[in-house]
């Protein structure tokens, strides 16, 4: 069977990088068995990718993948894009020896609008194609807002479909809550996948206060919304055939990922998926 690499997004570290430092933080990524990461939400200031560079050389760690919008999600959105940054960014890349760059979200004008979909599709393709002559590869994340149909056909089908050099970085726990099998899923992009976001969909408990009375609008809210992000192992995905179907289909990087931690540490959550992982049988893939 093919073999991928487990490695970290840095978005659930935030909070540490900005409490420790990208140095620190990286130093225990590493002691929990991780060896890349992919950088997410860490500002790309001079000074950290100095940091990144620095700490991925003194601990081995591999920089997977990074960051980038093409534009704003909503106008007047503060960041850095590739419609506005493309050298620096480029640059960066280099710099730390990166080779994806991913785009984390449709913008947000787009949701929900094919013919606004379409144009953001074939500016994706247009950079893709660009970021190529540099030895970059440009990927795509999903949400669950892809899976609304169009004519029958899935938002993330007409992206995959109207493009040629754009690949996609799957989110299973995103493509279970729009209602697909990731497994199955991931299969069907097969040569357009090298990336994929582990995480697990759990069902949490109800979180109702029930002794200030019962506001059916407030209570409704809370059944609605008790999915959670679960660390890896811990909720109902088949982590093992979504390992399985990933490398099957080129993907290279598995990156343990958790939005919302709910209280907890997110070295602890990352030390538990870790556990996990190797207990399934992907010691070698650390």
């Amino acid at each position: 069977m093919a073999k991928g690499k487990i490695g970290v997004q840095m978005m659930m570290l935030k909070g540490k990088v900005e409490e420790l430092g990208i140095f620190e933080t990286l130093k225990r990524v590493k002691k929990l068995g991780y060896s890349c990461v992919e950088v997410s939400q860490i500002p790309m200031s001079p000074d950290n990718v100095a940091e990144l560079r620095r700490a991925s050389v003194y601990f081995d760690i591999e920089i997977a993948s990074l960051s980038a919008s093409i534009e704003p999600m909503v106008p007047g959105m503060p960041g850095e894009f590739l419609s506005t940054d493309f050298d620096k960014i480029v640059a960066d890349c280099h710099t730390l020896n990166c080779k994806f760059l991913r785009i984390p979200m449709l913008p947000f004008t787009a949701m929900g609008n094919k013919e606004a979909v379409l144009a953001f599709v074939q500016n994706a393709d247009d950079y893709a194609e660009k970021l190529a002559l540099h030895g970059i590869s440009l990927y795509y994340h999903n949400h669950h807002a892809e899976f609304q149909k169009f004519d029958g056909e899935y938002l993330l089908d007409i992206i995959k479909n109207n493009t040629k050099h754009l690949g996609f970085e799957m989110d299973v726990h995103w493509i279970q809550r729009g209602g697909e099998n990731p497994v199955t899923f991931i299969q069907q992009y097969e040569g357009r996948v090298a990336l994929i976001h582990l995480k697990d969909y759990r069902i949490g408990a109800l979180n109702y206060d029930f002794s200030k009375g019962m506001d059916m609008q407030a209570f409704m809210t809370a059944f609605n919304n008790i999915i959670q992000f679960a660390e890896v192992g811990e909720g109902s995905l088949d982590i093992k055939g979504i390992m399985e179907a990933g490398a099957a289909s080129g993907s290279k990087y598995f990156l343990v990922e958790q939005d919302d931690v709910y209280g907890k540490d997110p070295f602890d959550c990352l030390a538990l998926s870790a556990t996990n992982l190797r207990k399934l049988g992907f010691t070698d893939w650390f």
